[in-house]
């Protein structure tokens, strides 16, 4: 869909450049509202925004297209909040990257026909509208997850992410997506966590640290509020991914034990090799 009139709830780095870029790709009414007046000023002020109402629920009252991009939790309580003020023939969409939670939600409200929820991979360690961007999701891959029913307007939003905001749709189920995130995504975030405080108590003082502990650590920057949220919603998921990194740690530490370099070379190039791959 190309709607002509799009609203966003939340105008961090992705709702505003979701705003950004619907915007400079000709969506004529454009509306969006936050918590944070500065963040309603600044991206009306910043042409990234038509109108900036005082509630939320003014927008939903006014759209074809309304895009959720609070954090999940939120997100779950806007949806239930808003549900009543909508069009009947809007639909909605979120940003969060666990998706089974709304998705669910959706269902139960009776929304499931006009809710696909949504997951874009970008976004920014940087918070706020500030750090939103004009082209982030030019080329980013989006996973669009459909509610029961809902496949027309899986559709519509996977044609909305690619015409209006250039990302490239993936339509796949909310169980399938949490499932892959937490070993993708949601582990990532863990581990690097995991060594940033093993570095903050063991490292000693006064210490420089390379580019190796920077790159190793830097989803450790992460909001931790956002984080905290994200684990607990997939962590049925998170953890026996975790789990399972106990054998491969468990390898590790009995080849330093006995001093096998074979095991040791064979556990690391395995590593190697997987990372190079995903460069190539």
């Amino acid at each position: 869909m190309r709607p002509s009139t799009l609203g966003i709830i939340g105008l961090g780095a992705i709702g505003g450049s979701i705003a950004r870029q619907a915007k400079l790709a000709g969506i004529p009414t454009v509306l969006g509202w936050s918590p944070a007046p500065g963040e309603r000023v600044a991206a009306a002020q910043q042409g990234a925004l038509d109108d900036s109402p005082h509630r939320a629920q003014d927008i939903a009252r006014a759209v074809e297209l309304l895009v959720l991009a609070a954090p999940p939790a939120a997100n779950l309580q806007l949806l239930e909040t808003l549900a009543p003020h909508l069009p009947g023939s809007a639909l909605v969409t979120d940003t969060g990257s666990v998706k089974r939670a709304i998705v669910g939600r959706a269902e139960a409200l009776g929304l499931g026909r006009r809710f696909a929820g949504s997951h874009p991979l970008a976004g920014s360690h940087r918070r706020g509208f500030e750090a939103s961007q004009a082209d982030l999701f030019r080329g980013a891959v989006v996973y669009v997850t459909p509610a029961a029913n809902g496949d027309g307007a899986a559709r519509e939003i996977a044609h909305f992410w690619e015409d209006v905001l250039e990302a490239e749709a993936v339509m796949v189920e909310a169980s399938r997506h949490d499932a892959q995130l937490a070993v993708t995504s949601h582990v990532p975030q863990v581990i690097a966590s995991l060594l940033g405080n093993f570095l903050a108590r063991h490292a000693p003082p006064g210490a420089s640290f390379g580019s190796g502990a920077r790159d190793a650590t830097r989803l450790a920057a992460s909001d931790s509020a956002l984080w905290t949220e994200i684990l607990l919603m997939n962590r049925d998921e998170i953890l026996p991914a975790l789990r399972s990194l106990e054998e491969p740690l468990g390898t590790l530490e009995r080849a330093l034990e006995t001093g096998d370099a074979g095991a040791l070379s064979a556990w690391l190039g395995r590593a190697s090799a997987w990372r190079r791959g995903l460069d190539a």
